[in-house]
């Protein structure tokens, strides 16, 4: 299986790229960033800190649990307007042969909706990632946010790379609940994250599964630490995607090669994307 994760824009760097499935992580609303950035929070179930070097100093107690809340790290891209969706949209439902898929937050998902079906998809009702114990509200009232939402959609109409067609290709999950401590259907191994956002494994591992088929090349645009790409290269599919910031690209390529190495030791060598010439995708 092969992989190319390109530094830069999308817009440039993927130019003229066609796949079989886009798997996003694109950025969230503004609304949501501003929040992040700006509170303080206990993360990681039963409240562990996930930042160490951040720490507040306010200390909370649990039965049997002793917490010290923590900064977040700042996010540093910005949130996308429902001008970033729509345009983002429009370049890639054309590209895209399969099926969609993009995480996102309550503010813009009736955005992605709307923006996937104005390009002729079939949209399905947003799917909840359900991350409990994920984020404790320090301040204010109210409840805590532990929910993302999986927005998918898929043609209206014909075949998959193996000629079934995409109104059949059965029922799917109505929703996933996996957390950064390995708590959920299937455990993530509470790795830390290699950016701010960072989604598990393990969840990305079962997206692929669920909307692409062996052999498939999965597409994302907004790749940060590169877990999309090692989740469809972990599962038996091709792989591309673009990561504008030149420190996380870095980061992501060495991720790529050393977990792809290591995880080759039991299975024929991967070739690493830097030693690549002439990637047909």
């Amino acid at each position: 299986m092969t992989w190319d994760l390109r530094c830069g824009r999308w817009q440039d760097t993927l130019a003229g790229v066609e796949c079989d499935a886009l798997i996003v992580d694109a950025p969230y609303s503004a609304r949501t960033h501003g929040g992040h950035d700006s509170a303080p929070t206990v993360g990681g179930l039963y409240g562990r800190t996930t930042h160490g070097s951040h720490r507040s100093g306010l200390a909370l107690s649990r039965p049997g649990v002793s917490t010290t809340a923590c900064v977040r790290r700042a996010i540093n891209y910005d949130g996308w307007t429902q001008d970033d969706v729509r345009a983002f949209v429009a370049s890639w439902a054309p590209r895209t042969r399969g099926w969609i898929v993009t995480i996102t937050d309550h503010v813009l998902a009736s955005v992605w909706d709307a923006a996937l079906a104005d390009a002729g998809r079939y949209v399905f009702a947003p799917l909840p990632w359900f991350s409990p114990g994920s984020r404790v509200r320090l301040t204010g009232d109210g409840p805590s946010s532990w929910t993302c939402w999986i927005v998918v959609a898929r043609p209206r109409s014909g075949e998959d790379r193996n000629g079934r067609p995409f109104n059949k290709w059965g029922t799917l999950p109505g929703g996933y609940m996996f957390t950064s401590d390995g708590i959920g259907n299937t455990p993530n191994g509470g790795r830390k994250r290699t950016i701010v956002g960072g989604k598990p494994p393990a969840l990305m591992r079962a997206l692929v599964r669920d909307y692409t088929r062996p052999g498939d090349l999965v597409c994302d645009p907004c790749a940060g630490g590169g877990t999309t790409l090692l989740a469809a290269v972990q599962e038996g599919r091709r792989a591309v995607g673009s990561e504008m910031d030149s420190e996380t690209h870095a980061q992501a390529v060495a991720r790529l090669e050393r977990e792809l190495r290591q995880g080759g030791l039991f299975r024929a060598p991967t070739v690493p994307a830097s030693e690549q010439v002439g990637l047909d995708l």
